[in-house]
């Protein structure tokens, strides 16, 4: 029977981590062979002779290409650092989301926000037994002693504060390792004020471990839990030697589990209960509230344990109840030990089940799916966009390799990018040595002025209050090292604003797209989806009258399979550099300016997509000048030619789910929902405002000219291109609905993470005031002239119309705002007093 389907199916997919915990620092006091020896289940003295230690052990020496043994191991990711060791192996993991659970003691290690450099979703799951024992060891602010009534009060505040914030996904108990999972759910006080002054008595660091007290903390956990709908996931199973085996038998939950109050619970048995995977399958099937997880298992037992524990789980168990885990902690290494062997464990139980017929290969495709990710973004209810990660490039299960992780040998320098507030990229550049050893943790040092600069001249704005005086940190966000496609020896990384490590400087771009991002995800639950399409000009140099001048390659039309011919060679290279930055293409074409090209890049969730934005401007820019020739993203060359946009599609996801959309039973109103119309409504409210940060030059109003497809007038259409904001509806949506919208008033100097920024802060308002959209203009706006207002017809007006809209004072950030009107002034100023200026900007953009 042929399983290459289902296994080419798991290999790709890319997991969610529904329980791990933090990574340590390499030079803690924590070495990494406890933690190695610790994860295989044996003391180092006795550790050769563990079959899970020799497999762990070669799996990782495979993956380093270093001697198979402990020694070499660790010498081999000393040398490298935690950056380079973390990189490797959690892209080899595939893992897109891990939820943390950060309460196990370990020395010196990094919190959860160190992790979402390498991960596009990182989660917190709160440990209620560490919860209680940090607010027993905390002082009560009158000097008094704790009581039960004391303690339940801040016990029960600090849960919910949490909860309500959403910084957490789920609760967790490890009652199992201290009392024993037959828990009292009718505990009384009196038992638990008991309990609470046995455990206080024994002085600091408390240590709960009476079972009333315990009991207690559970219950009450649990009824939390309930009322904001969180699972909680529980401790069963083998674990660590303090663990009394006999009482983490899950079926001792029974009490719990028919307990009315409970029955509407949700509780995840951790561990695969191992050895009781029988008992937790059995539970699983007969109760609704219980879910099952794998991990620990899955390594930490032989190949046949693993196979065996899955297969008991899957016996009663339904598959939709059955997740992954890595259980990985304190190093890199049992992250993709977990990843890798539940890769390869499941592929096998599920392929078993298709020679049995107990499944089809479609059938066992679709458990896997369900098993490594739906099953845990449903539970937890993730939110995040399905789509972006379905490209992530995850290693096959019997090949996971270091050899692009690793820094190569003769790599010379990397670049330090940034993007300032007139949209320039520009980078600082750091030999690679010197990048791996100091600056990939501590920066790199840049001046205030860095963003007070505008497009034609390397200082500040007047006006900006940036100065040559003081200096922040570009911090590169490790994630997006890449290694420079058209170059052997560079690499290149984008970097954020810091004024020291890891305190954002209130300029920094992308912040403040992350700052947004994160208003709009904590107030609606959303999160913003962008697609951006690349319209350049390719140029040529030529000499008349002994000077050089640049003149568009090419004067075919729109679209002319000629003019594709004449630009093949430089497409095809582009195509494939950000096919190998994992930036894919959509489509390409012949635009109808003369020497005019467009690339259109998928869509991503619009942090990612505005690093891929800048990714892309530099592949196409550097590809065409290995070529001899320049590419420019300056939105008009030519003022009697058309003009170059950088067209962004905006749609909303909601736990994975586009929301931007309709529903076919005849409620949505334009094809869209109530949210999208909303979030749409206000970026038209709000477009002149936007413009002056998506539009941000003087030239960039030479494009916004009527019947030019570039949108002149405010309004919106129904794929009406004539329109600033179009509803699209591409090939596989339902017809009368639309999966998202175009703003084509944003071009190639647009700062992408401003921009976006911008938009999303008008999105926030129309969602906050309930806005809803006029009716959408079906013919060319120009046939209203005078009855349609006009966009802004210069960066004049959408200055004036920025100074005047205050919703952007708190939603950018009024300093950050300060700086970028500075900009736009100076760009003002000197344009208008140089009118030919324009042409040198080219060699800037």
């Amino acid at each position: 029977m042929e399983f290459a389907e289902l296994r080419d199916a798991i290999d790709k997919l890319p997991l969610v981590d529904g329980h791990a915990h933090n990574i340590v620092a390499l030079d803690s006091s924590f070495p990494f062979v406890n933690a190695f020896t610790e994860a295989t289940g044996e003391a180092l003295s006795f550790a050769s002779h563990s079959l899970a230690f020799k497999r762990s052990l070669r799996e990782i020496a495979e993956l380093y290409g270093c001697e198979n043994s402990l020694k070499a191991v660790e010498e081999h990711r000393r040398s490298l650092g935690l950056e380079s060791i973390a990189s490797a192996c959690f892209k080899a993991t595939g893992i897109s989301a891990v939820l943390i659970d950060d309460g196990l003691k370990l020395h010196k290690k990094h919190e959860i926000d160190w992790h979402k450099s390498y991960f596009p979703y990182v989660g917190r799951i709160l440990r209620v037994e560490r919860l209680a024992e940090e607010i027993l060891e905390s002082e009560i602010p009158n000097g008094s002693a704790w009581t039960l009534d004391t303690f339940t009060k801040a016990f029960l505040s600090s849960l919910q504060t949490a909860t309500v914030a959403k910084e957490i996904l789920g609760l967790k108990s490890i009652a199992a390792y201290r009392s024993g999972l037959d828990i009292n759910p009718n505990v009384t006080s009196k038992d638990a004020e008991e309990g609470l002054a046995e455990a206080l008595s024994s002085g600091k660091p408390v240590r709960l471990a009476n079972k009333n007290i315990i009991d207690y903390i559970f219950v009450r956990s649990l009824e939390v839990a309930l009322s904001f709908d969180l699972p909680v996931q529980i401790h069963t199973g083998f674990g660590d030697k303090d663990l009394d085996l006999r009482l983490a038998n899950p079926l001792h939950l029974r009490a719990v589990l028919e307990d009315e109050k409970f029955s509407q619970s949700r509780l995840v048995i951790l561990h695969a209960s191992y050895p009781f995977s029988k008992e937790a399958s059995y539970l699983a099937s007969v109760y609704p509230q219980v879910f099952l997880d794998f991990g620990l298992a899955v390594p930490k037992l032989s190949v046949h344990g693993m196979q065996s524990s899955v297969k008991e789980l899957l016996e009663l168990a339904p598959i939709k109840k059955v997740m992954f885990s890595t259980d990985g902690y304190a190093f890199p290494e049992t992250y993709y030990l977990g990843a890798k062997k539940a890769r390869e464990c499941v592929l096998s139980v599920l392929q078993d089940a298709c020679r049995d017929g107990d499944l089809t290969v479609a059938e066992a495709v679709e458990a896997a799916r369900d098993i490594f990710s739906q099953n845990a973004i449903q539970l937890y209810k993730i939110n995040f966009d399905s789509d972006a990660i379905q490209s992530r490039k995850v290693f096959p299960t019997n090949s996971l390799k270091l050899d692009d992780e690793v820094p190569a040998t003769g790599v010379s320098f990397v670049r330090v990018i940034w993007v300032d507030a007139s949209g320039q990229h520009r980078c600082r550049v750091v030999p690679a040595k010197r990048f791996n050893d100091v600056v990939k943790n501590n920066g790199v040092g840049l001046t205030f002025a860095c963003m007070g600069m505008a497009s034609y001249i390397d200082a500040p704005a007047d006006g900006s209050n940036l100065t040559g005086t003081g200096e922040i940190r570009l911090m590169p966000e490790l994630s997006t090292k890449r290694k420079i496609p058209w170059l052997e020896k560079e690499e290149m990384v984008l970097a954020d604003m810091h004024l020291k490590p890891g305190q954002p400087w209130e300029y920094c771009p992308r912040e403040a797209l992350r700052r947004l991002s994160k208003v709009l995800k904590d107030e609606f639950n959303l999160v913003v989806n962008a697609g951006f399409e690349n319209e350049f000009v390719v140029l040529k140099s030529v000499s008349r009258d002994g000077k050089e001048e640049w003149v568009p390659l090419e004067s075919t039309a729109y679209c002319s399979t000629a003019g594709f011919d004449g630009a093949s060679p430089i497409l095809h290279d582009v195509v494939a550099a950000l096919d190998s930055l994992n930036i894919p293409v959509e489509q390409l074409h012949k635009e109808s300016g003369k020497g005019q090209l467009e690339i259109a890049l998928a869509h991503s969730t619009c942090s990612n997509a505005a690093d891929n934005l800048i990714y892309a401007r530099e592949v196409i820019r550097s590809v065409a000048r290995k070529h001899g020739l320049m590419a420019t993203f300056v939105p008009k060359y030519a003022l009697d030619d058309i003009g170059s946009g950088s067209h962004v599609h905006i749609s909303l996801s909601q736990n994975g789910e586009n929301v931007f959309m309709g529903t076919n039973d005849g409620s949505s109103k334009h094809g869209m929902s109530r949210i999208g119309r909303g979030f749409m409504a206000g970026v038209l409210h709000h477009l002149p405002s936007i413009l002056a940060f998506t539009a941000p030059v003087p030239n960039s109003y030479d494009r916004i000219q009527p019947n030019t497809w570039s949108g002149a007038y405010q309004c919106w259409g129904k794929e009406n291109r004539e329109a600033p904001l179009r509803t699209a509806c591409p090939p596989g949506i339902s017809d009368g609905l639309v999966s998202n919208f175009e703003i084509k008033s944003f071009d190639g100097c647009a700062n992408p993470h401003l921009g976006l920024a911008a938009i999303i802060a008008a999105g926030i308002d129309g969602l906050r005031r309930h806005f809803e959209l006029p009716e959408p203009i079906e013919t060319n706006p120009f046939l209203f002239e005078g009855k349609l207002k006009r966009l802004p017809q210069s960066l004049t007006e959408s200055l004036e119309a920025l100074q005047k809209d205050k919703i952007f004072d708190d939603l950018i950030g009024q300093n950050l705002l300060v700086a970028i009107k500075a900009v736009r002034k100076a760009e003002i100023d000197h344009y208008s007093k140089n009118k030919d200026a324009y042409k040198q900007m080219i060699f800037r953009y």
